[in-house]
């Protein structure tokens, strides 16, 4: 997995792969801690869902932002990192429930306040949450909807949910299928070289067990750990051999 880069990277030694943080910020940089992430010389991929359900999702998208400024850290668009664009820059009561209903309400907490429907749910006051949103951190759903859906390598493809294989072109697919897409994806042979690693399904629905699934056909990795479900974050380590190293931090696991 090596390569040579000019600028402030200068030779990559190792892949690290990660996705489904949701707002879990605090583990986040601890797994980083506890593989030693050194920008300089790893690359880093992120495979979306940034926001809802865990407590942090501002912190999380403002860091990513940075990684991704400064190191060139591949991030992609995961599928609630959509629905928390769409409910944001529209005003269309329908993506307003799905967000809400999928975890956006602690996002809006993230951004502002953690009290901010501590005395319950009005809808005037979520219309202001979402005006306020717009004005202070315009720029963090600008970046969040500029994101790619996926990212191709030699070796891998790196997705948020996965690929359609019935497209006999899986770029030619829906742009839905690439954040959303499930049991098409994972019960059928890609027929590519390259493996697909991907997040959006948590492993323990894959294998009944958080870590990360190598499916028995040798074309899919599946990393969600659930995190934010109170089970783990996962990572995914690529080798500049090729081979590959799992490592996960539980859900309040913090390393200094």
């Amino acid at each position: 997995m090596s390569e040579k880069t000019i600028g402030r990277r200068c030779e990559v030694i190792r892949t690290l792969v990660i996705s489904d943080p949701h707002g879990c910020n605090d583990e986040f940089n601890s797994l980083l801690k506890k593989v030693k992430y050194n920008p300089s010389q790893d690359k880093l991929f992120l495979l979306g869902d940034y926001v809802d359900r865990g407590q942090k999702s501002r912190q999380m998208v403002e860091q990513v932002m940075q990684l991704h400024n400064e190191w060139s850290v591949i991030a992609l668009k995961g599928n609630h990192d959509d629905m928390f664009v769409a409910a944001i820059n529209n005003d269309i009561e329908e993506l307003d429930a799905q967000w809400l209903n999928n975890g956006g309400f602690q996002t809006i907490e993230s951004y502002c306040g953690i009290s901010f429907f501590e005395e319950g749910f009005e809808w005037e006051q979520y219309i202001k949450a979402k005006e306020f949103i717009r004005k202070h951190y315009q720029h963090h759903i600008d970046f969040l909807e500029s994101l790619p859906l996926y990212h191709e390598t030699e070796s891998h493809i790196f997705v948020h949910a996965g690929i359609n294989p019935f497209y006999e072109d899986w770029r030619n697919q829906p742009e839905s299928d690439y954040i959303w897409i499930r049991d098409i994806f994972f019960n059928n042979k890609t027929g590519l070289e390259k493996k697909i690693v991907f997040g959006h399904t948590p492993c323990i629905h894959l294998h009944d067990k958080e870590d990360i699934w190598f499916n028995l056909k040798g074309d899919k990795i599946g990393i969600d750990g659930a995190c934010a479900y109170g089970l783990q974050m996962n990572l995914l380590e690529i080798t500049e051999e090729g081979t590959y190293i799992e490592h996960c931090v539980r859900r309040g696991e913090i390393h200094d």
